[in-house]
């Protein structure tokens, strides 16, 4: 009876044994496919979210313009009226292309930044077109506007611009790349921009001559 009674507790244990050992396999199986459920949760949505169209920004850039604004002189002036004094500034803005084409503008305003846009559609009103022959002018002329006067003559290649202040920049924006030019009268800058701009606009092109003369521009300049 007492062999019998030991090998009963000894079935008893192993089989005690065996439910614990299942017992660890099921809760180490739940958790390893807990764990798997929680990797492939955020790799799904990764997918998904690499499924979605991503909106890009593209920024147009805005075309160049090809006309050049420069400000020669921006001058502050007062107005005596019944109250008292208005204050008001004027802008000498030059427009141009450097292809031929320039203009002066000048305006006022309460503001300088509105006087020069106020000049700079003035200037753009008032273009006028220069004939160029090889980087220079076909012939030395001179111009006046008011106690301004300015002698312009042509140069040779690589001379450049010999000229100053406003005058310059009217010829830079014409265009010209040598001239030579001389200030003779009044030294303000809108009385030398305009008289430079008359000089300018009294050129005659070498085509009109040789058409009014009956030539070809091959004889002309022969």
């Amino acid at each position: 009876m007492d062999l019998e009674n030991k090998d009963e507790i000894t079935v008893e244990e192993t089989s005690v044994e065996t439910e614990d050992t299942s017992a660890q396999t099921v809760e180490e199986t739940a958790s390893e496919t807990v764990e798997e459920s929680a990797e492939e949760k955020p790799a799904r949505g990764q997918r998904r979210g690499r499924g979605k169209k991503q909106k890009i920004e593209t920024t147009e850039e805005k075309p160049q313009s090809e006309w050049i604004e420069r400000v020669v002189q921006i001058s502050r002036v007062t107005k005596v009226v019944k109250g008292g004094k208005k204050l008001s500034f004027r802008a000498i803005v030059i427009v141009g292309n450097k292809k031929g084409q320039v203009g002066v503008g000048c305006a006022k305003a309460s503001e300088v930044i509105i006087a020069i846009q106020k000049a700079i559609a003035d200037g753009r009103k008032n273009l006028i077109t220069v004939p160029i022959f090889k980087t220079t002018i076909p012939h030395p002329i001179t111009g006046r506007s008011g106690a301004g006067a300015v002698m312009l003559k042509p140069a040779s290649q690589g001379t450049g611009i010999i000229a100053g202040g406003a005058v310059r920049l009217v010829l830079e924006l014409a265009g010209i790349e040598n001239i030579l030019a001389k200030s003779l009268g009044s030294k303000a800058p809108l009385n030398a921009a305009n008289a430079t701009l008359e000089a300018l606009k009294a050129l005659t092109p070498f085509s009109e001559v040789a058409k009014k003369r009956g030539l070809t521009m091959a004889e002309l300049l022969n």
